[in-house]
């Protein structure tokens, strides 16, 4: 039996991580914050993808010990606005921000921007104990269009055009979505270091 605590209250990491994991690792079993009465969270004061998610992932690892520890961090980088909003992805339209507000800043931002290319980034450390295991890097490159489009997904899906399919992330089926995305790229490493190494962990 593995035990795996994903290090997030949101529910679409949630979602796609247990969707992702789900069955292909024998007798995985995934927890979340949640699970362990878990109600405080670290700051994330890193200034990089990776810097947030492995303070995100030794910060639960120390809270609950002895069992693997996963967080994942995770955004949006557009290549015109300098890679904003990056980090702050979540938080781009402010204190309140939400999904409907971060897109409206987004096409704001873009309105005199004839470039509209993108990256969704996703990077997720694996603790244990406090102490970091290693970390994987998913992209996914993609256009920001105007139009909204599709009622899937979260964050920026619904403007976040993949030429590939010829949709947007949020047009994507769970399962196209899973095959192709940033997110599922990482995952998918890790769960063949999982495989491939678990004696190791």
């Amino acid at each position: 039996m593995v035990d795996l605590l994903v290090a997030t209250t949101n529910k679409g990491k949630i979602r796609e991580i247990k969707a992702v994991l789900s069955g292909s690792i024998e007798d995985l079993r995934i927890f979340t914050p949640e699970d362990f009465g878990i109600t405080i969270s670290p700051d994330e004061t890193g200034e990089t993808f990776l810097e947030n998610s492995i303070e995100k992932s030794v910060f639960y690892s120390q809270l609950k010990k002895g069992i693997l520890t996963i967080a994942d961090d995770s955004g949006l980088m557009v290549d015109s606005l300098n890679g904003s909003p990056g980090i702050k992805s979540a938080r781009y339209s402010g204190v309140d921000s939400d999904d409907r507000k971060n897109i409206i800043k987004l096409l704001n931002e873009l309105k005199n921007k004839q470039n509209r290319d993108a990256g969704f980034i996703s990077v997720i450390t694996l603790s244990k104990d406090g102490k970091v295991i290693r970390s994987f890097r998913g992209e996914v490159r993609g256009k920001i269009i105007n139009d909204q489009r599709g009622n899937n997904g979260f964050g920026y899906d619904p403007v976040f055009y993949y030429e590939p399919l010829g949709k947007t992330f949020a047009e994507l089926s769970e399962n196209e979505k899973n095959r192709i995305s940033h997110r599922s790229i990482a995952l998918n490493k890790l769960k063949d270091y999982l495989t491939e190494e678990m004696g190791a962990v």
